[in-house]
């Protein structure tokens, strides 16, 4: 197949847009356009009525990984170009959109490099109708800052799961937007970097907290997987509940009617004149309490 042909088969079937800052159907694209071969590095197709967009095919050989890759590239050569597919509804308006591009519309903005999926805003709101980034993945980055707008993740009849190797922190964080879309964070859900030996030890859940500056400060709250120690302010409980502070604090005062006053073995209360235990069910003991 010729590359003019195939040019246009192309344009057609993927609905290929780009403009700098909007959309056109390639369906307006005429027939009739003779298209010339890119000059650009990889070569291609140059699309005669936009200087801003060149199209190749291409079939790699990926060695280290050992197979072909067959490649449909698009390659922008204005700065601020958005390569994009597009789908359109009966009436030709943009309903969702692929787009990748390096720089922001807004020269004043950083630069943004990622590929986007995008979808149109409410029809009756402030932006009715605009394409709004979704889904967003960085580019020329070792650590991909994944990132949504405007958008909740649902998991619907599965699993989330955030897993790793032995050895690291597997956390879920929550924290504040800062500059260039970093996240500064105030609470993180992990599970802990402590090695499993094989007897249910090691990766114990914990809830940290972080200061102002995004620092760790320490685990609030953390539950030993082998034993189910939980820990307030310590990450060694030695028993099911292990508070590292000097007090605890029973809000509320009960006074049992009676020693045979309803009952769980094991609680406690107080009031002004006792503290009461309860030693089995239905059995209240109490010891009177005195200024010193």
């Amino acid at each position: 197949m010729k590359q003019g042909s195939l040019a246009k088969l192309m344009l057609l079937a993927f609905a290929i847009v780009l403009l700098g800052t909007g959309c056109r159907s390639a369906a307006n694209v005429s027939a009739n356009h003779d298209f010339e071969q890119s000059d650009l590095p990889g070569g291609g197709i140059r699309i005669p009525h936009n200087e801003r967009l060149h199209l190749s095919t291409d079939q790699k050989w990926i060695e280290r990984e050992g197979h072909l890759s067959d490649l449909i590239r698009l390659q922008w050569t204005a700065e601020r170009a958005k390569p994009a597919i597009v789908w359109v509804d009966e009436q030709g308006r943009d309903k969702t959109a692929i787009i990748s591009h390096d720089k922001a519309n807004d020269p004043s903005q950083q630069d943004h490099k990622h590929i986007s999926f995008e979808t149109t805003m409410s029809p009756n709101g402030e932006y009715a109708g605009q394409l709004f980034t979704r889904f967003e993945i960085p580019y020329d980055t070792d650590i991909s800052e994944i990132r949504t707008h405007s958008a909740n993740f649902n998991v619907m009849n599965g699993s989330l799961r955030v897993a790793g190797e032995q050895g690291t922190d597997r956390e879920m964080l929550l924290g504040v937007s800062g500059e260039n879309n970093a996240v500064v964070p105030r609470w993180s859900i992990r599970a802990d970097r402590r090695q499993e030996s094989g007897s249910n030890e090691g990766s114990d859940f914990q809830l940290v907290r972080y200061d102002d500056e995004g620092q760790a400060m320490d685990a609030a709250f953390m539950i030993e997987r082998s034993s189910g120690n939980i820990g307030i302010a310590t990450t060694e409980p030695e028993n099911k509940l292990d508070v590292n502070d000097d007090r605890i604090r029973v809000r509320e005062s009960y006074t049992p009617a009676s020693s045979g006053d309803p009952c769980k073995q094991g609680q406690l209360a107080w009031d002004k004149q006792y503290m009461y235990v309860c030693v089995s069910d239905n059995q209240w003991r109490r010891a009177e309490l005195s200024n010193w």
